[in-house]
């Protein structure tokens, strides 16, 4: 496998991107979440690239405007829809061989390629995808709280500090009505634009979810459960960076890219 790095235009600023070569025709796109670089936390972008491009997938990953090493501003992800055209068309140029693109996008990424109705793309791996508005992101949805309990309570630790009194009532009785809300009828705010997004969507879809991260817990809040689309790794964190996790998130990619 060969990586190699290289400079697209995006609006009259120079992006930054690595590509992972590979011979298929089916290739992957790697959409950075939040102000995070190319290589992802833990540089688990980079590992994940590798991984992919070992069984044959090409992949591209970038900085956006205004992060790590490219020009420009950074508008935040609502604006990031002309740095993903811009880097599928740098992976086309790049991969001619290339037919078909599926991307992965995390956190405010996913978002990203939701209300950009897909962004032109085949596929689509959404994990964690944002759903906070502005002025309720520090809100818990009453499922989030309901599993930072369900784990409290499997805590020994945590159990003992309850009972001997050593946790402070008042936010305690906070949380637990915060947990008894029902939950929404119907999305709302962002939940409800990125749903309206990727409504119309052709290409193959699967939400990821991982099962210890609020993000992702608070967008079930807000999506239908029995969407099939959904899979969960229970113990992942955010940026699926526990052995187990990194090994699902890669298999779940592969899926989509070999049946896309």
């Amino acid at each position: 496998m060969t990586r190699r790095h290289f400079t697209f235009v995006c609006e009259g600023a120079q992006l930054v991107a690595s590509l992972d070569e590979a011979p298929g025709t089916t290739a992957l796109l790697i959409v950075s979440g939040g102000n995070e670089t190319r290589a992802g936390a833990w540089n688990g972008q980079a590992l994940l690239a590798a991984r992919i491009a070992a069984e044959g997938y090409p992949v591209l990953r970038f900085d956006r405007r205004g992060v790590g090493d490219s020009e420009g501003d950074n508008r935040g992800f609502r604006s990031s829809a002309p740095d993903v055209a811009a880097a599928l068309a740098a992976l086309r140029a790049q991969c001619p061989q290339v037919a078909r693109v599926v991307a992965l996008g995390n956190c405010d990424a996913a978002s990203a390629l939701m209300l950009a109705g897909g962004a032109g793309l085949d596929g689509l791996v959404l994990s964690n995808p944002w759903t906070f508005d502005e002025d309720a992101a520090d809100e818990a949805p009453a499922e989030v709280v309901r599993d930072h309990y369900r784990r409290r309570l499997a805590d020994p630790a945590a159990l003992k500090r309850l009972l001997t009194g050593k946790v402070a009532i008042g936010p305690l009785l906070r949380s637990l009505f915060a947990a008894a809300r029902r939950a929404p009828s119907a999305p709302k705010g962002l939940a409800a634009e990125i749903a309206a997004g990727i409504a119309d969507f052709k290409g193959s879809v699967r939400f990821l979810i991982a099962g210890r991260d609020r993000t992702g817990l608070a967008f079930i809040a807000n999506w239908n459960k029995a969407d099939t689309r959904l899979q969960t790794c229970p113990d992942a964190t955010h940026s699926y960076v526990e052995p187990q996790a990194q090994q699902w998130l890669a298999e779940q990619t592969l899926q989509v890219l070999r049946n896309t």
